[in-house]
C-alpha cells in the first residue's frame, strides 16, 4: 500500500489534486508555511477543503516547517493545535524539538518530520521516532539503499517529482545573507537560479551553474514502491492545478501498470527536461545550466517562411498557446500560435527566429483545460421506505437516515418511486454520481415537493457530516515555553583544516578526506577535539568513517542525524549551527543533552539572548557556510577535474563565493558567502570558521588584526533579523 501525495498552494491546485486521484495533499497555512509565496490557507478555508476531502478518503496535511523564533513559539504552538481541532491528518514540522515537546504534551497529534530536517539515514530517522514523529520526510539526497533501510522500520516519505534545491535540504543560508530572507522561514528568493561562473576551464562563462533540472522519477517509482517507501511526494505548491493533476495523474498511471502521460506533465512544468534526482545517482541531466524555468516539450524547429515563423508538427494547437524557443540549448525567445498551415503552423515572436531554432510548447490552452475540468465523483446507493403513517426512511451507502414528521395519505396523487428518484439526483453542488438500490412506498403515501427536497438536503448533510465529523477535542493544557539557565560561556571554538599551532579551547577538525591518518593534524592541540561531520551522510559512509572517531573526543555536525550518532559511539555532541536552534525548547534539550551547541546563525542578539547557556556558541567569524552541495556542479567530468580544494563562484554582480570540495565516497562542495563574518559575542562561546583560512595564525591574532585578514567582512545576521 503506498500514497500519492499532491501538493495544493490554493484551493484550486487542493481540488485538482483530489480530482485527479492524489490519496493526500499536503498545504500550508497563511504563516509558519515554508512556502510563504503561496497562496495558502486560512481557518476557514482549510476546514472546508478537509471536509471535501474527507469524502474522498483523501488526507489532509498541513505544512509548518519553518524555523521558529522565541517569540513565535507559542503562537506557532497554538495554530498546530488549531489544525489539529479542524481535522488535519498530519502536521509537518522542521522544527524536532517543539515537535518533541508537542508530542510528549499531545500524543495523539500526528507529527510528520519535515525534509527541512535533513533525514537522510538510520541514525537521523531513529531519533525522528524516538521524539514522537511517525514518518519521516526523507531528503532529497538520501540514497537508495539508506532509504530501503529506512522504510524497514518507519514509514517514509520521498519526492518523486518537482523542483529541487541545490543546497542540501534544511542547510541553505545563501537567501537569507544575500538578501535577509531566510528560505528555513519560507521566504527563500532562490538566487541559486541566478546566473553564475566558476573559475575552472570550461565553466567559466556564466550560466545557470548550480541550478537542478526538475525530478521526475517517472518509472523509478515502482523500485522505490519495493523498497517499502509508503507515500510519494510531488513537489509544487508555487505551480498551477493544471501541473498538480498531470503529475498525480502521470504517478497515478504508473502505479496502477499502465502508461503515465509524459507529454502532459512536460507542457505543464518541465525544468531541464528532468532528472531522477540522486537517490539513483547524478545523472548527465541533473542540472540545467542553460534554461532556467519551463522548458516544455519539443514540437519542432523553426523555418523561416517569407517573413514568418513556421513549425511543422501534425499536432493540433490553438489560440493561446505559447511557445519558447531554444538556439544552441540556450533561450532564444518566446512565441504565441498565429495559425494552421500546411503540415505545422505559424507562431508570432518579438524575437529574432533562426531557421533550426527549436520549438518547445509551454501553455497548451486544450491541454490545461482538460486536466482541471475532471471531476471526482463519489458513488452513493440510496435506499429507502416512504410507507403512508410512517416516518420517511433513507440509506445512502448503508448510513440511515429518518425523517421527522409521519407521512400523511394522499389525497389525490401519492409519492412515486420515480419522483423520489428524481429528486435524491439533485445533488446541490455535491460530489455524488448517485444510484438506486430499493426504493419502496407502501399505501398511499404523501409528501409535497418541497418537503421531499428538504428531506433530501438534511438527509446529504447529515451523510456528509458523517464522513467529515472527526471527533477533535479542544486542548485545554497549554505547553509552557521552557526557560534555561542563562550564563556566560568564555570558550572557543575553531573549525579548521589543521589543528596544528591553533591557539583555542574546542577545536574542530574539517577533513577534505575521510581516508587519510588525522593524527599529525591534531598531534600538538591540547584542548578538546572533534571531528567535523558533514550534515549529509550516507549509511555507508559513516561506517567507514567510525574508525576515524577514537582520535576525537566528540563529533561536530550540523545534522540532526548526529545526536544519535553521538550516542551510540559513546562520544560528545558538538550541536553545529545546522541544528538551527532558535528558541528555548532547542536550547533546553541541547544544553542538557549535548556538550556544546551553537544558536543559529540567523538569530540576532537580542533574539539570541534567552538561548544562551553555559554551553551555547554562536558563530561570529570567518566564513560563513550558506550552502551543503551533495552534487557535482562539473557533471562528475572526472577525467578532466583538476580537483582543487577551492573554487570561485562569481554572481552577475561580481561577488565571489569560495566552493570548497571535499571527497566522502564522492566529491561534495560547501558554499561559503561572499563576505566573512566578524562580530562581538559578549554571553557565549565564540566559534570561529576558519576552514579557507590559516587557522594558526588567525587564532593568536588580536581581534584589530583579524579584522584585515578577514576582509570583506559582514556583521551577518547579529543585528539584522531575517524574515
Amino acid at each position: 500500500m503506498c500514497e500519492i501525495l499532491a501538493p495544493a498552494g490554493d484551493k484550486n491546485s487542493a481540488l485538482a489534486a483530489i480530482n485527479s486521484g492524489a490519496d493526500a495533499i499536503y498545504l500550508g497555512l497563511k504563516q509558519f508555511s515554508a512556502r510563504s509565496s503561496a497562496e495558502n490557507f486560512d481557518e476557514e478555508q482549510l476546514r472546508e477543503i478537509i471536509n471535501y476531502a474527507a469524502l474522498f478518503g483523501v488526507k489532509v496535511h498541513v505544512a509548518m516547517n519553518t524555523l521558529v523564533k522565541q517569540s513565535e513559539a507559542e503562537s506557532f504552538i497554538s495554530a498546530v493545535k488549531r489544525a489539529w481541532e479542524l481535522g488535519a491528518d498530519a502536521i509537518i514540522m522542521q522544527d524536532i524539538f517543539i515537535g518533541r515537546a508537542i508530542h510528549e504534551m499531545y500524543p495523539e497529534i500526528v507529527l510528520h518530520l519535515s525534509t527541512q530536517a535533513g533525514v537522510c539515514n538510520i541514525y537521523g530517522a531513529k531519533l525522528a521516532k524516538k521524539f514522537g514523529f511517525s514518518r519521516v520526510i526523507l531528503a532529497r539526497e538520501t540514497a537508495f539503499e539508506d532509504i530501503r533501510q529506512i522504510a524497514s522500520f518507519m514509514e517514509t516519505e520521498v519526492f518523486v517529482q518537482g523542483a529541487l534545491c541545490t543546497c542540501f535540504s534544511g542547510q541553505c543560508y545563501l537567501s537569507s545573507f544575500a538578501g535577509g530572507n531566510s528560505g528555513n522561514r519560507g521566504r527563500c528568493k532562490q538566487p541559486c537560479r541566478k546566473i553564475y561562473s566558476i573559475d575552472r576551464k570550461g565553466f567559466e562563462e556564466p550560466a545557470y551553474r548550480i541550478s537542478p533540472s526538475d525530478l521526475s522519477v517517472g518509472q523509478d517509482i515502482l523500485k522505490l514502491i519495493d523498497a517499502g517507501v509508503y507515500s510519494f511526494k510531488i513537489e509544487g505548491r508555487m505551480r498551477r492545478p493544471e501541473y498538480v493533476a498531470a503529475a498525480v495523474g502521470y504517478y497515478r498511471n504508473i502505479i496502477g501498470g499502465r502508461d503515465g502521460d509524459l507529454s502532459a506533465l512536460k507542457r505543464t512544468y518541465n525544468r531541464g527536461n528532468y532528472t531522477k534526482g540522486l537517490a539513483f545517482g547524478q545523472d548527465k541531466s541533473f542540472l540545467s545550466p542553460a534554461v532556467q524555468g519551463h522548458i516544455g516539450e519539443y514540437v519542432g524547429t523553426v523555418k523561416v517562411v517569407n517573413g514568418r515563423f513556421f513549425v511543422e508538427n501534425s499536432r493540433r494547437f490553438v489560440k493561446g498557446d505559447g511557445f519558447k524557443v531554444l538556439r544552441s540549448g540556450k533561450e532564444a525567445g518566446g512565441g504565441a500560435y498565429e495559425g494552421d498551415g500546411k503540415g505545422g503552423f505559424y507562431i508570432g515572436s518579438s524575437a529574432r527566429l533562426k531557421n533550426g531554432d527549436k520549438v518547445f510548447v509551454t501553455t497548451d490552452v486544450e491541454l490545461n483545460s482538460r486536466l482541471v475540468s475532471g471531476k471526482r465523483l463519489l458513488g452513493v446507493r440510496i435506499d429507502g421506505e416512504f410507507a403512508e403513517g410512517r416516518l420517511p426512511k433513507v440509506k445512502i451507502n448503508g448510513f440511515e437516515f429518518e425523517g421527522k414528521e409521519s407521512l400523511a395519505a394522499a389525497e389525490n396523487r401519492p409519492l412515486s418511486v420515480q419522483d423520489i428518484e428524481n429528486c435524491f439526483k439533485k445533488t446541490d453542488k455535491l460530489p455524488f454520481e448517485v444510484s438506486f438500490g430499493e426504493i419502496c412506498t407502501e399505501g398511499r403515501p404523501y409528501l409535497g415537493m418541497g418537503a421531499l427536497n428538504a428531506f433530501r438536503r438534511e438527509a446529504y448533510a447529515a451523510f456528509v457530516g458523517r464522513i467529515t465529523f472527526k471527533q477533535r477535542e479542544n486542548f485545554e493544557e497549554q505547553i509552557s515555553l521552557p526557560a534555561v539557565s542563562v550564563s556566560v560561556n568564555d570558550k572557543r571554538a575553531v573549525i579548521c583544516e589543521d589543528l596544528r599551532g591553533v591557539s583555542a579551547d574546542i577545536g574542530i577538525l574539517k577533513l577534505n578526506k575521510f581516508d587519510g591518518d588525522v593524527s599529525a593534524l591534531i598531534s600538538d592541540f591540547d584542548g578538546e577535539k572533534f571531528i567535523f561531520l558533514p550534515p549529509y551522510l550516507s549509511g555507508a559512509e559513516i561506517e567507514k568513517i567510525k574508525p576515524l572517531l577514537s582520535f576525537f573526543d566528540g563529533i561536530y555536525c550540523d545534522g540532526f542525524y548526529s545526536m544519535e550518532l553521538a550516542m551510540q559511539c559513546g562520544k560528545k555532541l558538538f550541536a553545529g549551527t545546522g541544528f538551527n536552534a532558535a528558541n528555548t525548547f532547542a536550547a533546553e534539550y541541547l544544553s542538557n543533552n549535548a556538550r556544546w551547541f551553537c544558536i543559529s546563525k540567523e538569530l540576532t542578539s537580542t533574539e539570541a539572548e534567552p538561548l544562551c547557556t553555559q554551553n551555547s556558541f554562536e558563530l561570529c567569524e570567518g566564513g560563513i557556510k550558506v550552502m551543503d552541495i551533495l552534487y557535482c556542479p562539473f557533471g562528475r567530468s572526472c577525467g578532466s577535474c583538476d580537483k582543487r580544494r577551492v573554487y570561485t563562484l562569481t554572481d552577475e554582480s561580481g561577488r565571489k563565493f569560495p566552493l570548497r570540495r571535499y571527497e566522502t565516497s564522492l566529491c561534495r562542495f560547501e558554499l561559503y558567502n561572499c563576505a566573512n563574518l566578524l562580530s562581538v559575542t559578549r554571553k557565549v562561546g565564540r566559534l570561529a570558521d576558519y576552514t579557507l583560512f590559516n587557522a594558526a595564525q588567525l587564532s593568536q591574532m588580536q581581534d584589530s588584526e583579524r579584522r584585515g585578514a578577514l576582509e570583506p567582512i559582514t556583521k551577518g545576521h547579529f543585528s539584522s533579523p531575517v524574515l
